[in-house]
């Protein structure tokens, strides 16, 4: 719906009078929770999320919102629907907020003004055509390809060529988001939604690494890879596939991960940014001073900046790596032909999700874990670690324990996409060397935070070269207090995009860190989430005496029905106490079952409270509840 929020209104007269101003009397009004409120002069908000012109929900668009009886609003199908009743909200900081109530002849004469004066700059801009050979070859200096009718759409959202905004810039600038991934997106338009001046700069793609070549694409092969498991499984259900009949195709399962992209992008697009009022500058941008911003060659002068620059893979050191032709998650999500063969150097949630993936597509795949188990190097769980790598090794997967010693390249990389270059990996095993031939090296050993080239020292902000910025407990940069960090560019954080977006909303709201609580999911079959003290031996670490309930899968009526039943719930608790510290969960909805622990971890609600709740039957979600019976029934001649 479009909905109307406080703006500028020198600025939104400018719409060529095509608002009729109904209410211009002040008036008195009792909010439903007993509030004074004041509506006076009036104005509408162009907001134009992607290609839904200022269609969105009510609580993504607007947090402070009036609603009155008499109120016109528009959707996407440019259908005009009333509000027949109701009351003033009160906002959350008490601020009057203005409204125009105006025709329905006038709404949508404005919507196509409006809309009219949005695609003047798309028009400035040369789109992206799809097959177009001299556009492909920058497509690919942005690292994507093939340009088919995806992904120029695509580029059409977060990197449109020779962009410009056609908003003047500001003299001074509330906030300015340098990067553009979640963490730079939610501080630039939750800070426009509010009233500021704001400004996103966007080197690369829009949407950053989540949208482009993190969350997003790798969670549509999931969704493939997974469908090929069912069908694996057909027989177990009484449908009967017959054998050999089974065919993977592909490119199709890469075509459709390239059309969920899209469909995901206009979110992150630049065209959605500024509508919400923010400016957009494509380009790098570097600081020239601890007040000032420099891109494209134009300084921006800022009251506050946020440093959302984001990551990028970390590449070990490791003899002939280097040189080799090895691939990452920035280029993974572009193959056009499935790999023979995949080595993959790393045993993290990208690398585990992947393996998978790649196992199931056909591809002969090796894990190199440089633990004999799977999350020993941060004190994971080991009945989970023996858990996950069994149901990997059922989908295909190897394993190998031991260093990754050397790479030797056999064959280069060609410009023709559909030919695989050729390594030899060495690894130092147990029980002697062991080498691998493959036509694909994924490597996935962490990420590094991209700092280094945004002349931090200009602006006085601390940092350190592969661990990212030093921050105070209120986000701010060490050195510079006008100056927030957020995401993967910040030192010592979880290299996760809710967490990114998380500790913007906090930065934009200027809250201390600690109110929130990141948790870990790898999208694997099953999944394994973790948060917090999320093992006994991670709490043996920390010196924290704890006890340990588990709630299992396998007699979980659900489960048994859905024929996943392998998996667990486990939720560690102050020792004596049912204060929840952590959790490991594996499970085929672990992702979704940890958010009940969290949520209870958040809001300091013991482990006795998840096992009293009532939890709807039959549900995977019930292995929650069946640790907090754990504790209960382990406690249960001193509970009230």
């Amino acid at each position: 719906m479009l909905l109307l929020r406080r703006r500028d209104v020198a600025n939104e007269r400018k719409m060529n009078g095509r608002l009729e101003r109904c209410v211009l009397q002040e008036k008195k009004m009792t909010s439903t929770v007993g509030g004074k409120w004041s509506v006076t002069t009036c104005s509408v908000h162009r907001s134009f999320l992607g290609n839904t012109f200022a269609c969105a929900t009510l609580m993504d668009v607007v947090p402070k919102i009036f609603l009155f009886s008499g109120w016109v609003a528009i959707d996407s199908a440019h259908k005009t629907k009333t509000f027949r009743s109701a009351h003033p909200m009160r906002t959350s900081d008490g601020l009057r907020s203005c409204i125009y109530l105006f025709s329905t002849r006038t709404l949508r004469s404005s919507i196509s003004s409006t809309l009219a004066m949005s695609t003047t700059n798309s028009a400035e801009c040369k789109p992206w055509v799809a097959n177009d050979p001299e556009q492909a070859k920058l497509a690919k200096e942005l690292d994507v390809w093939p340009l088919d009718e995806h992904n120029a759409a695509l580029l059409n959202q977060v990197h449109p060529i020779n962009f410009k905004s056609s908003k003047a810039p500001h003299e001074v600038y509330d906030l300015i988001a340098i990067g553009s991934g979640a963490g730079g997106l939610v501080s630039t338009k939750q800070s426009a939604r509010r009233g500021a001046k704001s400004a996103l700069i966007s080197a690369h793609l829009a949407g950053g690494d989540c949208l482009n070549v993190g969350c997003v694409p790798s969670k549509a092969l999931l969704r493939a890879a997974k469908a090929i498991a069912e069908v694996k499984r057909a027989a177990e259900f009484g449908i009967e596939v017959p054998e050999g009949e089974i065919s993977v195709n592909f490119s199709k399962i890469m075509s459709r991960l390239r059309e969920k992209r899209n469909t995901i992008a206009p979110a992150d697009g630049h065209v959605g940014t500024e509508g919400t009022g923010a400016h957009v500058f494509q380009g790098f941008g570097k600081f020239t001073g601890p007040n000032a911003i420099e891109v494209n060659g134009e300084e921006l002068k800022f009251k506050k900046a946020v440093i959302a620059t984001g990551g990028r893979p970390t590449i070990p050191n490791v003899p002939g790596l280097a040189e080799a032709p090895y691939t990452t998650n920035e280029v993974l999500f572009n193959l056009e032909v499935l790999p023979p063969r995949i080595v993959v150097l790393g045993a993290g949630v990208i690398a585990l999700e992947m393996a998978q993936c790649f196992a199931l597509f056909g591809s002969d795949v090796t894990v190199i874990s440089r633990s004999e188990r799977l999350f020993q190097s941060k004190q994971g769980d080991a009945e989970a670690a023996q858990l996950m790598q069994s149901e990997l090794e059922k989908s295909g997967v190897k394993f190998v324990a031991g260093k990754t010693k050397q790479v030797h390249t056999l064959r280069e990389r060609t410009e023709n996409t559909s030919e695989f270059p050729f390594m030899k990996v060495t690894i130092g095993a147990a029980d002697g060397d062991v080498d691998l031939e493959c036509e694909t090296l994924l490597v996935a050993t962490g990420r590094s935070p991209n700092v280094e080239k945004l002349n931090l020292e200009a602006a006085g902000v601390d940092y350190e070269v592969g661990k990212g910025v030093k921050v105070t407990d209120l986000g701010q940069a060490v050195g510079n207090p006008n100056v927030f960090a957020v995401g993967d560019a910040v030192a010592d954080v979880p290299r996760l995009t809710h967490m990114s977006g998380e500790m913007a909303k906090l930065v934009v709201q200027n809250a201390l860190y600690d109110s929130f609580l990141c948790f870990i999911v790898a999208y694997t079959t099953p999944e394994y989430a973790t948060a917090g003290i999320y093992s006994e031996e991670l709490a043996k670490k920390k010196g924290i005496e704890v006890d340990v309930y588990r709630g299992g899968l396998e007699h979980n009526d659900r489960a048994i029905l859905e024929g996943d039943n392998i998996g667990f719930c486990k939720i560690i608790c102050a020792k004596g106490s049912d204060e929840i510290l952590g959790t490991t969960i594996v499970a085929e909805r672990a992702g979704e079952m940890i958010n009940e622990v969290t949520l209870a971890m958040k809001n300091k609600l013991g482990l006795k409270a998840i096992g009293r709740n009532i939890h709807s039957y039959p549900t995977s979600g019930e292995a929650v509840m069946g640790a907090g019976i754990g504790y209960i029934n382990a406690h249960w001649k001193t509970l009230n």
